[in-house]
């Protein structure tokens, strides 16, 4: 696919925004924000060496809010004719006039808004045809194949290239966008036959592809994962020390922010109200937010409301020093917007006591004997009470080994006690989507098996 040659330029994108702000101001609303994107990607998946599917993609969108006091009302078109911008404020408009008024509803205090965004190079177009994308993605499908005669089938290989540009701007005179890039490659083997099958997959996943890992090294170790998964056992039921690979560590890092984001708090569906400034993990845990690591993807200079993005520790030596707030939501619980409208930015789990030696056999090491979890399923998570279950497999590990796969386990807990109980975090970070850990160690869990 050749370099991005998107139908508008960022001028012109900032001139139609320009031009609905106006459109909404005459129609006789308070305030109005808008936001326009423009993208085109590619993507494509093979299966055991064939072609399945071959898709390319040219999307274009507005969104505009209109506000009339504090009554607010939504409209958006993918027609950027005159006509239709000047219908599509319109709708909103008379959306406006009929809801209720909220009075939480409005755009962010002037003074808050990123007016000069620095770049931070999130655009990295990946110059590749579909003949080049179906060929990485079958090497790396073939790589697979390639590790042992026991790697029988797949659920395909697929290659994802995506670049777009957006403007995002309102009538209190923030205007700004950029371009930004996706590209991803996965791949997913299955081992064994008949009732014994086992899956896994891998995948690399970076704005600028000439990070990305390479396909042979993608299906080598898919294939070594689900490879190691064959021939598993159940356990019976026990309390053990937990160690969750880094991958889904990540994904507890995850829960842990939806636990502390506006919504939640000012719905009172969490399990961390009122947690601000109490100790919600050990000492030796910080989470750190950086939203201008230049080329990642969590990277942002202002959020979705066109307020600044500041590094800051939202956890220090365990203490919770802040939530993750929009506009709205802060108002809500009678705050300010920390800049997280649209989520979290580059978010780090780190602890002061890992060492550049803390790999994943010393983590192994430092467990002794308990369960290292690999995959987890279903949503068994409870924000409100913070109840933990769910279904799991693994491996079993005796003094730092491991020592046979296990499936069909559930693992349970309270991520209350789970965040507190959180022993060790390992020097093998990954990088998944915003967020960035190593492996995680947790003192106790409930493993319920036979």
């Amino acid at each position: 696919m050749s370099k991005p040659v998107f139908t508008h330029t960022q001028d012109q994108l900032k001139q139609i925004a320009q031009d609905m702000l106006l459109f909404a101001k005459e129609k006789g609303a308070s305030d109005a924000a808008v936001e326009i994107s423009e993208g085109e990607g590619l993507s494509i998946s093979v299966r055991k060496g064939k072609v399945e599917t071959i898709e390319q993609n040219r999307d274009k969108g507005i969104g505009i809010t209109v506000y009339i006091g504090q009554k607010r009302g939504n409209a958006s078109t993918s027609d950027f004719s005159r006509q239709a911008l000047k219908d599509t404020v319109d709708a909103a408009y008379n959306i406006a006039r009929f809801t209720a008024e909220d009075d939480c509803a409005g755009l962010a205090d002037a003074e808050l808004f990123e007016m000069a965004p620095r770049d931070l190079k999130l655009c990295y177009p990946w110059q590749i045809s579909a003949e080049e994308a179906i060929d990485i993605a079958k090497r790396t499908e073939a790589a697979a194949f390639a590790v042992d005669k026991r790697i029988t089938n797949s659920e395909g290989a697929s290659v994802h290239v995506q670049q777009s540009h957006f403007v995002s701007a309102n009538s209190r005179g923030f205007i700004g966008g950029y371009p930004l890039s996706r590209h991803t490659i996965a791949v997913a083997p299955i081992a064994g036959k008949g009732a014994k099958m086992q899956r896994d997959d891998w995948y690399s996943s970076q704005r600028n592809p000439k990070k990305l890992a390479q396909p042979e090294a993608i299906g080598r170790y898919a294939a070594e994962r689900a490879l190691a998964r064959l021939n598993a056992r159940k356990l019976t039921t026990r309390k053990c020390p937990v160690l969750f690979e880094a991958p889904l560590a990540a994904g507890l890092l995850g829960s842990f922010v939806q636990a502390v984001s506006g919504g939640a708090l000012y719905r009172k569906s969490s399990f961390l109200l009122d947690s601000l400034g109490t100790q919600i993990f050990p000492e030796h845990i910080q989470v750190l937010e950086d939203p201008h690591v230049p080329g990642a993807v969590g990277s942002s200079p202002f959020d979705d409301e066109g307020v600044r993005t500041q590094r800051r520790d939202v956890v220090s030596n365990g203490v919770l020093q802040g939530y993750f707030l929009s506009t709205y939501s802060a108002r809500k619980l009678g705050m300010q917007t920390t800049g997280n409208a649209g989520g979290s930015h580059n978010l780090s789990l780190l602890s002061s006591n890992t060492k550049k030696s803390d790999q994943f056999a010393a983590m192994l090491k430092k467990m002794g004997t308990g369960l290292l979890v690999t995959e987890l399923m279903g949503q068994g998570v409870n924000y409100v009470t913070g109840d933990y279950s769910r279904g799991a497999s693994g491996y079993w590990v005796e003094n730092g080994v491991i020592q046979y796969p296990v499936e069909e386990i559930t693992i349970a807990g309270n991520m209350r006690d789970m965040f507190m109980q959180i022993v060790a975090v390992g020097a093998d970070t990954l990088v998944r989507g915003t967020k960035q850990t190593g492996s995680i160690l947790i003192e106790s869990m409930t493993v319920a098996g036979n």
